[in-house]
């Protein structure tokens, strides 16, 4: 048992200073190898992408129905990871953690004793976890990159009502917001510089705005596409429009704000209850409590 866990400590130990390395060294010079365009060819040569394409062609020989795919890429694409073999990169993951943590904690669980019947259910555990973790990982990316948006939108309005009010048209406007927030607010930035670009390309106004609001899954973004729609298509004055929805965002957040603010006193009970009212006791009670035990007890035993 004690040379099993000091290979595992020894694996997980190699295994973190590999991809620390990788993260630290081997990837910036492979984005400035990227950016220069030195090394197409060898790019897909090099070692730390080998634990990649193995998961990619995993991902290849997983059966999965057209609607899930879908599903699962629109889910990747809200994440942020938009490249072509996102999908079964995800797809390689799950399939490798079902397979592997039921194979690791049978070999931990026999080691360590563990009866048969309790063998089953812990590898039927760790499949589930395995199966089930990259869609709640998933998930948890999708929420983040989606409050991150969110927090930034204000600020992303208002500079668009400046920009508009300024003199730029709405494409302007876009390409320039995009600039200003790419270093604040890069999700919001990276949303709107793909809006700027499906506008340039052809796409109709009215259609990349509505793919805008549908890529993010914000509700404040799809009220701003809205507004932004209906201004386009009737005429009327889009910096008023922009300034009017602006002034409701704010009142909209000034609103969540105090509702969260309310339920403080609601989420508090429980701690206070389970962590700070047992110290009070402890502080207040405890000394009396053993005063009693040391003194008044014995004096009425003697006394008896």
């Amino acid at each position: 048992m004690v040379l099993l866990i000091s290979i595992l400590m020894f694996v997980f130990v190699t295994s973190l200073l590999y991809f620390l390395g990788m993260k630290l060294w081997a990837s910036p010079q492979n984005v400035v190898e990227r950016v220069l365009g030195e090394a197409r060819q060898s790019e897909s040569h090099h070692p730390s992408l080998a634990f990649r394409d193995a998961l990619t062609k995993i991902g290849n020989l997983v059966p999965a129905s057209p609607a899930d795919l879908s599903l699962t890429e629109k889910r990747l694409y809200s994440a942020g990871f938009r490249t072509p073999g996102a999908l079964k990169l995800f797809l390689g993951i799950k399939a490798s953690l079902t397979i592997v943590l039921p194979l690791g904690m049978w070999v931990i669980a026999s080691q360590s004793g563990v009866g048969e019947d309790h063998l089953l259910l812990l590898c039927v555990l760790a499949a589930g976890l395995g199966y089930m973790g990259p869609n709640e990982a998933l998930g948890y990316l999708v929420k983040r990159r989606r409050k991150r948006i969110q927090k930034a939108l204000p600020n992303g309005l208002d500079l668009l009502v400046v920009c508009v009010e300024s003199g730029l048209g709405l494409d302007q406007a876009i390409m320039q917001v995009s600039r200003e927030l790419q270093h604040g607010y890069a999700e919001l930035s990276n949303e709107l510089a793909i809006c700027n670009l499906e506008m340039r390309h052809g796409t109709r106004r009215s259609d990349a705005l509505r793919n805008l609001g549908e890529r993010t899954g914000v509700d404040d973004m799809k009220k701003l596409v809205g507004t932004l729609i209906q201004a386009d298509r009737f005429g009327t004055s889009l910096a008023q429009s922009l300034r009017t929805h602006s002034d409701f965002m704010r009142l909209t957040a000034r609103q969540r704000a105090e509702e969260q603010a309310a339920k403080i006193g609601i989420k508090l009970v429980f701690p206070i209850f389970f962590c700070i009212l047992p110290s009070l006791f402890v502080v207040t009670v405890g000394p009396v409590v053993v005063r009693i035990l040391t003194e008044l007890l014995p004096m009425m035993n003697a006394t008896s």
